[in-house]
């Protein structure tokens, strides 16, 4: 038998808590999926698409209509000047555009730089590249980038930087001060910065969120990373887009021709016909909004603390005062005692921590979150 090119590799907390939470029919707010229905426009259009005949491969940059109608919204919202024809392909899925760029630029002897917590899919990909990932853990209480540590990380080897921007699974928004470090510290250099955007257009609290591409001294050297699964709820479609300037998008392209080829056809011309027509992302993101507050609210009473959250459609929990359990033990527990799935933090680290935190995803109908919300509010404080 031949030797695992990625030994490091084994079925995660999150695979444990999913297998468990349908074995008891839990109430999952564990998955990273919306329970919401995407609009009926949408798959009517798609419908419509088949029907015309749009179901042979695409280019492998994606469908021109598409791309334009992204550039445009993405020029408008953040003030650029991106091409339609040069600067964006079309991807399945946002993890699929993450990782054809580690492929692209990562090469044997490489360093990236990650911040932990983050998606377990991009080190995999750096290590099959031939590449070392450098961790960075936030800074806790408040997940803090200390940006003094990450200068002293990076070497004549690092090659690239990757960002989640806003950051799942903790909602934290990169700040004015982030990124004028961020420009500092790259200024000069030949790395290529990776930004995950996926959420972009979920942002609370009067916080402002603000596109790497929106900085002409960052825009030069990042890869724009994002998706409209989140906000029109179609993360199944697998379609999502890379931004970037022509001379990184140019190299990104030569792996995706071979790695992605084609994205799925007709509902990449249903999206663009969708998204020529406008659509109120103020409105989407106010709906999620109200979501976590629900959540909130109905946790206020419990033992849990709330951590703050920005973005996102997840809510992180301090489970530290009902249990000095570790957060996959604590996390099967209430999915086998209490019937909640739940995501132990753990499963965004690459090493174990003390951090008693766990994840829920509020992406799910008001009288679910509910329901769910009662139960966890009655999980007492552990004695002994």
């Amino acid at each position: 038998m031949a030797s695992s090119k990625i030994p490091s590799s084994k079925k995660n907390a999150f695979a444990t808590i999913l297998e468990i939470a349908e074995e008891k029919h839990a109430i999952d707010l564990a998955n990273p999926m919306s329970n919401l229905t995407c609009p009926d426009k949408l798959i009517d259009l798609v419908s419509k698409n088949m029907r015309l005949g749009n179901n042979d491969y695409s280019p492998a940059e994606g469908v021109e209509s598409l791309r334009k109608e992204i550039i445009n919204l993405f020029n408008q919202q953040n003030n650029t000047s991106f091409q339609a024809e040069t600067d964006i392909t079309i991807t399945a899925g946002p993890a699929q555009a993450m990782t054809t760029s580690i492929s692209t630029f990562v090469k044997e002897g490489d360093e990236v730089i990650i911040f932990e917590p983050v998606q377990e899919s991009y080190t995999p990909f750096i290590e099959l590249n031939g590449g070392r990932p450098i961790f960075v853990n936030l800074k806790m209480p408040d997940f803090r980038i200390d940006w003094e540590e990450v200068k002293k990380l990076v070497t004549s080897k690092t090659r690239m930087i990757i960002i989640n921007n806003p950051q799942n699974p903790i909602g934290r928004i990169f700040s004015d001060t982030d990124i004028d470090q961020l420009k500092r510290m790259t200024n000069g250099t030949k790395l290529v910065i990776l930004s995950n955007e996926v959420f972009d257009n979920i942002v609370f609290d009067e916080q402002k969120f603000r596109s790497l591409a929106s900085v002409p001294e960052l825009a030069s050297k990042s890869l724009i990373v994002s998706s409209f699964g989140h906000v029109f709820n179609i993360t199944g479609w697998g379609i999502g887009y890379i931004i970037g300037p022509e001379k990184l998008m140019s190299e990104f392209r030569k792996i995706q021709q071979f790695q992605g080829f084609s994205v799925n056809t007709p509902a990449q011309f249903a999206l663009a016909e969708f998204l020529g027509e406008g659509q109120d992302f103020k409105a989407i993101c106010e709906s999620y909004h109200k979501k976590r507050d629900l959540l909130v609210s109905l946790l206020k009473e419990s033992n849990f603390e709330i951590l703050p959250t920005h973005s996102t459609y997840y809510q992180m929990l301090d489970y530290s005062k009902i249990s000095d359990e570790n957060d996959l033990d604590f996390a099967v527990r209430l999915v086998r005692d209490y019937g909640v799935a739940t995501v132990p933090f753990s499963a965004f680290q690459h090493e174990k921590t003390k951090n008693q935190l766990i994840r829920v995803c509020f992406a799910k109908p008001d009288a679910l979150l509910i329901e769910a919300g009662n139960k966890l509010k009655s999980v007492p404080v552990r004695e002994g």
